[in-house]
């Protein structure tokens, strides 16, 4: 019997710490570490974040304000995903040099490139300053009001907390308003592009097998940080040089198998995992769907016209990835969300909270809580469709449009600030959307635009929609606009915007595109934004309670913060799972899947001839095992957007991996984690190795790596 207890502890211990959760580094001491511990971990809380000494922290960076990154060398070297560093490979890419379908590889420090922009961003340290944050805000009696305070008070405790002249104070909210932490980071802004297969690898699958298991995809590639000779950020500079980490990764090459323990840490963009069943049911039922309907009428054009011009391709291949991004992941999001009961299971929990405030006799502070956010979520409903749809369609999708938003954003600046402001504001417009053009085709954007406005016609609420586009005809709208406004090129935008405010303002207004976007902004911030703000306020002071009595009432419970783009980990094991009746996936791929999937030529399933040959051969070095060659693997890591590029790490603290995906049926861990389908998908550190080794030939950046082989070192 003694033995049977110890089993199913043994069992609960094991199940119970692979139920998710994004935690803070500096706060893994305690339950995190312990259950780390028993999930096979062999390093400590201290060996991941230490302000003292250095750390596995110091070598996981912010990749470009979206992504996340890791150093895996003494000279500044550092590992992310291939769509993470898509746009700087798309930016240096031509028709002459086509890096997306060749590749770059930097042989020599000297020959690596530029990237106007692009920055990394380490945490230097993490405080709790939440009593400071919330000082007099208590006594105040609106949302607004309090608000405000606590804005001010993020505003001079940024300025006023210690930090080195080369550092910034970031303060972020945890918990919906309950916790307020620090990060002092620092950022790097000379960054240059090493490595890059072609996306022929790095983008193997392309949309097809976005966010699908089995994947096959070497989604990777390198960069560089210079520093100033003081080993700090500085913009660019022949005179910079290879930056000195604090800390750098050591690979392991020696292996992985099903249950092994695994680590990521990175930079979790948003969650949202404490949503009532209210709204889990509006994302569900109505706003997903028509967020997708929007994208997918949008994707189905640039995938025509790229398929059939490689010019065109060039230009759309970041902004198409974008877009289909989110659209399949909603798509995927919604699946799991009806499969796993999320609304039910979310509804159980609420039925339990309301008998613990019962129970414990705090009706007065939250008994009303649940009926807040039913009567909330039913009124913004309306509005918030509204909402989604004005974004996708004005603001993200009709490029011309996204144009015209900035300038009726110019004409505000004019009316509410003046002749100056407006003034400098068309200076940096004129200058800025230069590089917009280069990337951007009218004819595309005008099919985009017919679609997409009978979309917005028909599906927009109709009593928030201007006349103006209700009664007309999406394909002579379409017609007339780009025939006769000046938003369709760079020149004529130019011409446009020459001249003082007063005849800017009015070639603006005799504009036809404008005058579209015009109409559209319009209604929108008149009929839809101030309702759905007010309504969306009274959502985050019930939500802000919401969380408070669930940490209050729950104590016992593993209850992470939501993810906000700040330093997180999280752990769990290497794991196959069951997505449907009758089909078990394996957690491994190898590079047979590749060649299963190759059709020659063909836009997303096409296979570099070497690599073919490398396969043909057998030649894979070290890093082949068996006669394989592992190419992805899955875990049950709970990431997000932002862990893109994130290290997966062993019991050990070495790097086995590349965090790039998540499974279909899991993209609902934003709002809703089960252990039974959400996995994470990584690239196998020893492909990475494999196509710079073999495939590059870049036997310079292997030799800057500390690799770890079953051999003993």
């Amino acid at each position: 019997m003694k033995f049977i207890r110890l089993l199913l502890l043994f069992v609960f211990v094991q199940v119970s710490a692979q139920q998710g959760g994004m935690w803070i580094p500096s706060l893994l001491k305690g339950m995190n570490e312990t259950e780390m511990k028993n999930l096979g971990m062999k390093i400590t809380a201290e060996e991941i974040y230490s302000v003292n000494t250095s750390s596995i922290k110091d070598a996981v960076p912010q990749f470009d304000g979206g992504c996340t990154a890791e150093v895996i060398s003494d000279k500044g070297l550092i590992l992310t995903n291939h769509h993470c560093g898509f746009d700087a490979i798309q930016n240096h890419s031509s028709t002459e040099h086509d890096y997306l379908t060749d590749g770059f590889w930097a042989y020599k420090m000297e020959d690596e490139l530029t990237n106007k922009g692009m920055v990394v961003s380490f945490v230097v340290r993490i405080e709790d300053i939440t009593t400071k944050v919330l000082e007099g805000v208590s006594s105040l009696s609106t949302e607004i009001e309090k608000q405000k305070k606590i804005q001010d008070n993020i505003g001079m405790l940024s300025r006023s907390l210690p930090k080195e002249t080369w550092q910034e104070n970031n303060i972020k909210t945890f918990y919906d308003g309950n916790q307020y932490l620090l990060f002092v980071t620092e950022t790097f802004k000379d960054i240059r592009l090493v490595g890059a297969p072609p996306s022929a690898i790095g983008k193997f699958g392309s949309d097809t097998d976005n966010w699908v298991w089995p994947r096959h995809t070497g989604d990777f590639s390198l960069f560089r940080i210079y520093a100033d000779k003081n080993n700090r950020p500085a913009e660019y500079s022949p005179e910079n040089v290879a930056y000195k980490p604090k800390y750098f990764f050591p690979i392991s090459i020696k292996g992985l198998k099903e249950n092994d323990f695994t680590m990521v840490m990175g930079y979790p963009g948003r969650t949202q995992e404490y949503l009532p069943s209210f709204a889990v049911e509006q994302i569900v039922n109505n706003l997903n769907p028509a967020k997708i309907e929007v994208r997918d009428a949008t994707l189905k054009i640039q995938n025509e016209f790229m398929r059939k011009d490689n010019a065109i391709k060039i230009q759309y291949a970041a902004k198409n990835a974008s877009i289909a991004n989110a659209w399949k992941k909603w798509i995927g999001e919604a699946k799991g969300l009806k499969k796993s009961n999320a609304v039910s299971v979310k509804q159980k929990f609420e039925a339990e909270f309301q008998d613990k405030v019962i129970k414990e006799g705090k009706l007065n502070e939250y008994g009303s809580l649940l009926s807040d956010f039913e009567k909330n979520y039913s009124a913004i409903k309306e509005y918030a469709l509204a909402r989604d749809l004005f974004t996708e369609i004005a603001l993200r999708n009709t490029e011309l449009l996204s144009v015209g938003y900035k300038l009726y954003q110019l004409e505000q600046i004019y009316t509410s600030k003046g002749e100056q402001s407006f003034t400098d504001r068309r200076n940096n417009l004129v200058n800025g959307l230069g590089d917009f053009y280069k990337e951007y085709n009218p004819i595309l954007d005008q099919k985009v635009f017919e679609q997409l406005l009978t979309i917005y016609s028909k599906k927009f609420p109709k009593q928030f929609l201007p006349n103006s586009i209700e009664y007309s005809d999406a394909q002579k709208l379409a017609q007339d606009v780009y025939t006769q406004s000046q938003l369709v090129s760079y020149d004529k935008i130019k011409q446009l915007l020459n001249g003082d405010s007063k005849t800017v303002l009015e070639k603006l207004n005799n504009d036809k595109g404008f005058q579209v976007i015009k109409a559209m902004a319009d209604a929108h911030f008149k009929n839809v934004a101030p309702q759905y703000d007010e309504i969306n306020l009274r959502n985050m002071a019930t939500q802000r309670t919401y969380m408070k009595a669930i940490l209050e009432l729950f104590p016992k419970d593993r209850i992470f913060p939501d993810a906000n783009s700040t330093l997180r980990v999280t752990y769990g094991k290497i794991k196959g799972y069951k997505p449907n009746d009758a089909i078990i996936y394996e957690p491994f791929t190898y590079l047979d899947g590749v060649m299963e999937k190759y059709i020659p030529g063909d836009y997303e399933f096409d296979v570099p001839k070497k690599l073919i040959d490398l396969y043909n051969k057998k030649d894979y070095g070290v890093y082949g095992i068996n006669g394989k060659m592992p190419l992805n693997f899955i875990a049950t890591n709970h990431t997000t957007g932002g862990n893109s590029g994130s290290p997966a790490l062993d019991a050990n603290g070495n790097l086995i991996g590349l965090n790039f995906d998540r499974v279909w049926e899991g993209t609902m861990s934003d709002i809703y984690y089960s252990p039974e389908i959400c996995r994470n998908i990584m690239v196998d550190i020893r492909y990475i190795m494999f196509i710079i080794d073999k495939f590059a030939g870049a036997e310079n950046l292997v030799k800057e790596l500390k690799i770890i082989s079953s051999k003993k070192q």
